[in-house]
C-alpha cells in the first residue's frame, strides 16, 4: 500500500482490552458517523477493542444540537454541549438560549469543549475570554463538569478559572502541557485527559506530565477523527483507537494495563457520572 493510501486507512482494530474504558472526548458526527446505523457501527467498533462509551463533543450550536440527538440513540453515547473558543467571535444571544437549554438534557454529562485557543487567529482573545467566563457560569449553575480546550493560553486558562471560580470538577481536554503545568491542574483538583499527542515520540514535556499525574485525576481521549496515536499518527482516528493509547501510557507510567484501564474509567464515570444516566 502507498504512503499517500495508508493515511486514508483506519488502524487497524487492536485486541480488546483486559476492562472496559472510556473514551473521554471525540467527535463522532466529524468521524462520518453522523446517522442512527452509522454512530451505531463506530460505537461498536469501539466495543470489540474495550472502548464501551464513549463522550461525544460538540464544537458549534449546530453540532451541539446533534451530539444531544444522537447521544438518544444508542445507551454507550453520551454528550458534550458548548461553543469552540475559535467560533466565539460570533457567540450570539440565540446561540447561549440553545446551549441553556441542551445542557439540561440528561444525556448531557459535560459543557464543552470551551476554553481559550490562541493557536489560531479565527477570534480575538476578547470575546473567547467572555464566552469562556459564560461557559464556566453555565457548568456551575448546571452542575455539570466544565471540559476544557486549552490551546497556547495555560496561563489565561489559570487565571480565569481562579478569578470566576472553578466549577466542582473541570477537565483539560488533549492536555498539552508540560510537567509544570500538569502540577499545578492537579493541585487545583481539574482532570487531565490524555489523548493520542500523549504517545508522540517527539512529545517529551507532554510525555513527562502524563506520567505524574494521578490516575484518579487522569482519563483517556482520541479528540477523533484528529490526533491518532502513536504507531499510525497521521491515519483517521476513532473511538476504538483510544485503546492504543492507553497501552502506551500503560507502558509510560511502568503500571499493568489493566491497571490503567480500570483506574482511568473510575476517574470517567466519576468525572460524568456516567453511571446515573
Amino acid at each position: 500500500m502507498s504512503k499517500r493510501n495508508r493515511k486514508r486507512e483506519l488502524p487497524p482494530v487492536p485486541e480488546a482490552l483486559p476492562a472496559s474504558a472510556v473514551d473521554a472526548h471525540t467527535h463522532l458526527d466529524a468521524c462520518g458517523a453522523k446517522t442512527p446505523e452509522e454512530v451505531r457501527a463506530a460505537v461498536d467498533r469501539a466495543a470489540a477493542a474495550g472502548v464501551g462509551r464513549v463522550v461525544t463533543v460538540a464544537d458549534d450550536i449546530a453540532s451541539a444540537q446533534w451530539a444531544v440527538e444522537a447521544a438518544t440513540w444508542d445507551d454507550r453515547v453520551f454528550a458534550a454541549v458548548a461553543l469552540h473558543p475559535t467560533r466565539t467571535k460570533d457567540f450570539t444571544d440565540d446561540d447561549r438560549r440553545v446551549l441553556e437549554e441542551l445542557v439540561q438534557h440528561p444525556r448531557v454529562v459535560a459543557v464543552g469543549e470551551t476554553g481559550l485557543d490562541y493557536y489560531w487567529d479565527f477570534s480575538p482573545p476578547e470575546p473567547q475570554q467572555e464566552a469562556f467566563r459564560w461557559h464556566i457560569d453555565l457548568a456551575k449553575r448546571s452542575g455539570k463538569p466544565l471540559m476544557i480546550h486549552d490551546r497556547d493560553a495555560h496561563q489565561d486558562v489559570l487565571r480565569i478559572l481562579a478569578e470566576e471560580g472553578a466549577p466542582e470538577k473541570v477537565v483539560l481536554h488533549c492536555f498539552s502541557g508540560d510537567a509544570e503545568f500538569a502540577r499545578a491542574c492537579v493541585d487545583a483538583g481539574y482532570v487531565c485527559s490524555f489523548a493520542g499527542t500523549a504517545t508522540f515520540r517527539n512529545a517529551g514535556p507532554l510525555r513527562e506530565a502524563a506520567q505524574l499525574v494521578p490516575l484518579e485525576q487522569m482519563v483517556v481521549e482520541t479528540d477523533a477523527p484528529f490526533l491518532t496515536p502513536h504507531p499510525f499518527r497521521g491515519q483517521p482516528n476513532e473511538p476504538y483507537c483510544v485503546n492504543y493509547t492507553l497501552r502506551d501510557l500503560a507502558e509510560l507510567r511502568g503500571v499493568t494495563l489493566e491497571e490503567l484501564v480500570v483506574a482511568t474509567t473510575a476517574t470517567a464515570e466519576r468525572l460524568f457520572g456516567l453511571d446515573q444516566v
